[in-house]
């Protein structure tokens, strides 16, 4: 009998403890290399592990629920080939004995002997180092908090100290369903977090528990479980609604000659299949936005404005489970063109759920375009940690005095949310008008 080879999960990024939503073989089945073996749901998309080798599986490792991380043993494989069989190091036991998963270990951080220190936030303005660890974790092994890398950068993200989150896992093993429990208690009321001093914290809110209806006794119900995708914005965005001091500001662009433009150059190109978009030159109008007013270009880092000098434009698409947002990276070296394609592509993987996890981080600057389907002004809560968000509602056209009579034109309505920490009113609204006068003469852009 040939060696069985381990075929184990290869390079996913940073991503651990990643679901398994999807077993695709089962033992007896053959495969082929590259075959499709399971599928992994991150974040906001779906992965599909691939066979590195051709054979028939022996034994199954994984089952759908089970969470798996880069070098996690997938199957058993008899490879087909001599060749893989002589690649495998040494021949696997048939009942391999499991071994605990080691804890993830904690750096330790020694306070100054100063006057003494609050409590950490439980939910602080996002920032690139980890928050410390409190002395007394809920959940811990040998005094540390029993959870994954994974979810630590998952709960920094979000701004939870992961001490005051208890683990409902394995030896108290805290998981990313844990970190969002805990912030739904925060924002509910239910839990109390420790006082704080960090200005963005939810402690001094005293917020009244969430009401308990029976909603039976008044009708009919049908309970359906939230999405993972709706789940994991729902923390995101309730941390950025009740932590940033945003102001949305609204104006009107007159689109007329542009889209009459988009029209004509679409027509031209008809035969080549090339087809632009509004959005995509709201996105180049953007970048020129942002070189002109750097400010926008930024994150809050602490005490420190970090000013970025890439132009990466995310924009939200809608899918059957809700909003994700893809990033047009270097927006800046792109054409129009270019840009128009690049959406496209990025939508369809987008509703197909298959973005990768890097097709969704690193933007600088967020649009979300309602155009398509209606609306006239919104506010668009703010991505963190950007510092700024610009909502399109649908165009429509509407009588416009030019200092003789009304005439019909074609207005774009903008919607800009920005945070009022980094940006006043007046800056503002400086960036809408700017974007306004672009979208009215895109001559603009090339200045």
């Amino acid at each position: 009998m040939s060696q069985l080879l381990e075929i184990k999960v290869p390079d996913i990024g940073d991503y651990q403890d990643v679901p398994v939503i999807e077993v695709h073989i089962k033992p007896g089945d053959r495969v082929e290399k590259e075959q499709s073996l399971i599928t992994l749901e991150s974040d906001k998309a779906t992965m599909d592990v691939p066979s590195s080798h051709a054979g028939i599986v022996k034994e199954v490792k994984v089952k759908v629920g089970d969470s798996i991380s880069e070098g996690g043993l997938v199957l058993l494989l008899e490879p087909s080939d001599a060749s893989a069989s002589a690649a495998s190091s040494a021949p696997v036991p048939p009942t391999p004995a499991p071994q605990a998963a080691p804890a993830t270990p904690v750096q330790k951080t020694v306070a100054p002997p100063a006057a003494p220190m609050p409590a950490p936030a439980v939910v602080s303005a996002p920032t690139s180092t980890p928050a410390p660890a409190r002395a007394e974790p809920a959940s811990s092994i040998d005094g540390a908090s029993h959870a994954s890398p994974s979810v630590r950068k998952f709960a920094r993200e979000l701004g939870v100290t992961i001490a005051q989150v208890k683990g409902t896992g394995p030896k108290g093993r805290i998981s990313q369903e844990d970190v969002q429990a805990f912030v739904k208690s925060v924002m509910s009321g239910a839990s109390a977090p420790a006082n704080q001093n960090s200005g963005g914290s939810l402690g001094g809110l005293n917020l009244l528990p969430w009401p308990k209806v029976d909603f039976s006794k008044f009708g009919e119900t049908e309970r359906q479980p939230l999405s993972r995708i709706k789940k994991l914005s729902a923390a995101n965005l309730a941390r950025n609604w009740v932590m940033i001091p945003a102001v949305t500001y609204h104006e009107d662009a007159d689109i007329t000659d542009l889209e009459a433009f988009r029209v004509q150059t679409n027509k031209e190109n008809e035969k080549q299949g090339s087809k632009i978009t509004m959005l995509a030159f709201l996105i180049k109008a953007s970048v020129a936005a942002l070189k002109k007013y750097p400010e926008f270009n930024a994150s809050l880092d602490g005490d420190d404005l970090v000013l970025k000098k890439y132009f990466h434009i995310a924009f939200a698409a809608d899918t059957p489970n809700g909003l994700v947002v893809p990033v047009i990276r270097n927006a800046d070296q792109k054409g129009i063109f270019e840009i128009a394609k690049e959406t496209a592509e990025l939508a369809a993987l987008a509703r197909e759920g298959k973005l990768k996890p890097e097709q969704m981080q690193g933007a600088s600057f967020t649009i979300s375009s309602l155009g398509g389907i209606g609306g006239t002004y919104f506010a668009p809560i703010i991505n963190a940690p950007e510092v700024a968000i610009l909502g399109v509602s649908k165009a429509a056209m509407k009588p416009v005095w030019d200092g003789k009579e009304f005439v019909p034109r074609l207005i774009c309505p903008l919607s800009l949310t920005a945070d009022h920490r980094v940006i006043d009113g007046a800056l503002a609204t400086r960036f809408n008008v700017y974007i306004s006068q672009l979208l009215a003469d895109f001559r603009r852009a090339v200045l």
